[in-house]
C-alpha cells in the first residue's frame, strides 16, 4: 500500500506542475507518470555498494520497486489506449486486445514452452549454451511482441521473465544474467549521458529544479512519511526515501512514449532527462544525509517511540539454544544457493538453522 500511495502522489504532484507550467492534461499526465518511479538500476548500485541488499531494508526497497515497476508496465500498456480516448481515437481498443490476446498466449504456451525449452537446453550440460538460451527467449519474447502483437518491447521483457520464473531453472537462468546485468548498468548510465542536452539546465533551470524538487518530495519526502504511518523503523523509513529519490529508466521509456505518441513535447523529455541526471547525482548525498538524521534521532529514544508509536520493546533476546529444532539440517551460508536448498527442505519438511554473516 505504501508504493501505490506514494506513486499516486508523485503523480498527482508532477501532473499539476505540468498543469501550472500550462501544458495539455495529456502531456501533463505524461509528465507526471515520468516522476513516480525511482530507478531500479540506481537502487540496486546504492543498495549494493552498502552490503543491504539482502537485509530487511533492502527487500523492503526492492519489494517497494516491484510494485513501482508494475505501475509502470500498466502505464506502458494502457496509456496509448487512454490517450487515445482522451483524443477521440478508437485505436486504444484495439490497443488493450492486442495486449490482453499478447499475454493470454504467454500465459497458455509461453509458461510451458519455455520451461521445457531451458529444461532440455539445461540437459545438454553446456553452461554457455544456457545462457544463450535465456537471452534468446528473452529477446525473443520482447521483440516478438513489438513486432507481431504492438505492444511496448518493455512489456515483452517483463512478460518473458515472468514466463522464465515459471522454470525450475529460473534461480540458474537468474544467476547467469547477472554479469549482463552488470553491463547494461554500465550502459544505462552511458546512454542517459548521451542523451542529455546540456543546454536545458541553462535555458530552464527553474524548471528543472521544479522538477528535481517534485521528485524529491514525491518519492523521497513521502515513501519516508508513509513508512512511519505503516509502523516500520525511523531509519528504515528514512534510508528508503533516500534511495528512491531518484528517477531513471522507467522515466525515459514513458517520456520517449510520450513523445512518439505526440503527446508530450520534446521539452518535456529535456526536463525528464535533465531532472534524472540531478537526482542520480544528490542520490548519494542524500542517502548519505539520512543516514545522519537517523543516527542523531537514534540518540533520543522517546521521540523516536513517539514517532514510530512503537509498543513493544526495541531489542528482544533470543535463546538460540531453545530455538534449535531437533534432527535439523545446518546450513552454512544463506545467499543464493543456500536459499534455495532451504526452499527445498521446506517442502520436504525437513527442520534447518542457516548461519549468515547477515
Amino acid at each position: 500500500p505504501g508504493a501505490v500511495l506514494q506513486m499516486a502522489v508523485a503523480l498527482a504532484l508532477g501532473t499539476g506542475l505540468a498543469l501550472w507550467w500550462g501544458w495539455t492534461p495529456s502531456a501533463s499526465i505524461v509528465f507526471g507518470l515520468c516522476l513516480f518511479v525511482a530507478s531500479t538500476v540506481v537502487v540496486l548500485r546504492v543498495l549494493e555498494d552498502r552490503g543491504m541488499l539482502d537485509s530487511i531494508d533492502g527487500r523492503i526497497a526492492v519489494g517497494w520497486l516491484i510494485v513501482e515497476d508494475l505501475g509502470v508496465v500498466f502505464a506502458l500498456v494502457l496509456l496509448p489506449a487512454v490517450l487515445g480516448a482522451m483524443a477521440g481515437d478508437g485505436a486504444g481498443s484495439s490497443t488493450i486486445v492486442k495486449v490482453v490476446a499478447f499475454i493470454v498466449l504467454m500465459a497458455m504456451v509461453g509458461r510451458r514452452a519455455v520451461p521445457w525449452l531451458l529444461t532440455h537446453v539445461a540437459r545438454t550440460g553446456s553452461r554457455e549454451l544456457f545462457t544463450l538460451a535465456v537471452l534468446a527467449v528473452s529477446l525473443g519474447v520482447a521483440m516478438g511482441a513489438a513486432a507481431v502483437f504492438g505492444v511496448s518491447f518493455a512489456l515483452g521483457a517483463f512478460v518473458a521473465g515472468v514466463v522464465i520464473s515459471e522454470s525450475d531453472l529460473s534461480y540458474r537462468a537468474g544467476a547467469d544474467a547477472l554479469p549482463m546485468q552488470d553491463a547494461f548498468s554500465v550502459i544505462f548510465f552511458v546512454a542517459a549521458g548521451m542523451l542529455i542536452d546540456p543546454r536545458v539546465l541553462i535555458e530552464y533551470p527553474v524548471r528543472v529544479a521544479t522538477t528535481v524538487g517534485v521528485i524529491l518530495v514525491g518519492n523521497t519526502v513521502v515513501s519516508s512519511l508513509l513508512m512511519v504511518l505503516l509502523r516500520h523503523p525511523l531509519g528504515a523509513s528514512l534510508r528508503l526515501g533516500a534511495s528512491l529519490g531518484q528517477i531513471g529508466e522507467f522515466s525515459f521509456m514513458i517520456a520517449g512514449l510520450g513523445v512518439q505518441l505526440g503527446v508530450l513535447p520534446e521539452e518535456g523529455r529535456s526536463l525528464i532527462l535533465a531532472a534524472a541526471l540531478c537526482t542520480i547525482v544528490l542520490n548519494t548525498p542524500l542517502y548519505m544525509a539520512m543516514e545522519w538524521l537517523s543516527d542523531r534521532l537514534s540518540r533520543y529514544p522517546r521521540l523516536l517511540d513517539r514517532l514510530e508509536r512503537q509498543k513493544a520493546p526495541r531489542m528482544a533476546a533470543t535463546d538460540l539454544f531453545m530455538a534449535t529444532p531437533a534432527n535439523h539440517t545446518i546450513l552454512v551460508g544463506y545467499g543464493r544457493v543456500g536459499r534455495t536448498i532451504g526452499e527445498a527442505l521446506q517442502r520436504v519438511g525437513v527442520p534447518f538453522i542457516a548461519i549468515d554473516q547477515d
